[in-house]
């Protein structure tokens, strides 16, 4: 009886130590980005939302936006509006891409962690499973005229992946090219209709 006892005082012990997790990982569910365009600039409606969901601060997920776009904007109460005309689908993949590296532990997968700072160094610490990682720095090189996209020229580019709404996804030098019609692995000519940021609409050029 006395080692009984024992055993679940431990037990009690050991669960009271365990980290409290704010998210469920299984409950943890991004809500799609309503973004609509008016004139030059594009309105991200739910923009508060989002961020209440990661559990981050707002302006550090909108620092985060700007500097991928490559643009200006500004919060108006719950939502953010963009200087310049971009879609739904590149800000939902910005998004994917802040919550992989800002939110997501990379030992159990979860979404119960949150920033810290150790001396210079911005960390990743997870609440559930107790793992940390540093927070990779996105250094902005100058670009030089091998890099540079123009709009209307033609480039020889390989489908690395393919979007949501089924674009190819092409890759060069700071720069993400859609291609319609294209899949993974295609290597095709196209031709730059439209430079948004660091986000590039393309066609496919006869080769």
């Amino acid at each position: 009886m006395h080692s009984t006892d024992s055993y679940e005082n431990y037990l009690n012990r050991g669960i009271k130590n365990l980290p409290q997790t704010t998210i469920a990982a299984e409950r943890f569910s991004i809500p799609v980005p309503r973004v609509f365009v008016e004139g030059r600039m594009t309105v991200f409606e739910n923009f508060g939302e989002i961020s209440d969901v990661l559990n981050r601060d707002p302006e550090h997920v909108l620092k985060f936006l700007l500097r991928e776009l490559g643009t200006a904007g500004k919060p108006d109460g719950g939502r953010v509006i963009f200087q310049g005309r971009f879609s739904q689908e590149m800000i939902a993949s910005l998004i994917e891409d802040y919550v992989a590296e800002y939110v997501i532990c990379s030992e159990c997968n979860r979404p119960d962690t949150h920033l810290t700072k150790s001396e210079r160094t911005v960390m990743l610490k997870c609440d559930a499973c107790g793992a940390h990682r540093p927070i990779r720095k996105r250094y902005v090189k100058k670009e030089s005229a091998a890099s540079a996209l123009e709009e209307g020229s033609v480039y020889d580019v390989r489908i690395e992946a393919v979007g949501k709404r089924g674009d190819g996804i092409a890759k060069v030098g700071k720069y993400s090219l859609f291609v319609p019609g294209a899949q993974k692995g295609d290597t095709v000519k196209v031709r730059v209709k439209k430079i948004s940021g660091t986000l590039a609409f393309t066609e496919k050029v006869p080769g």
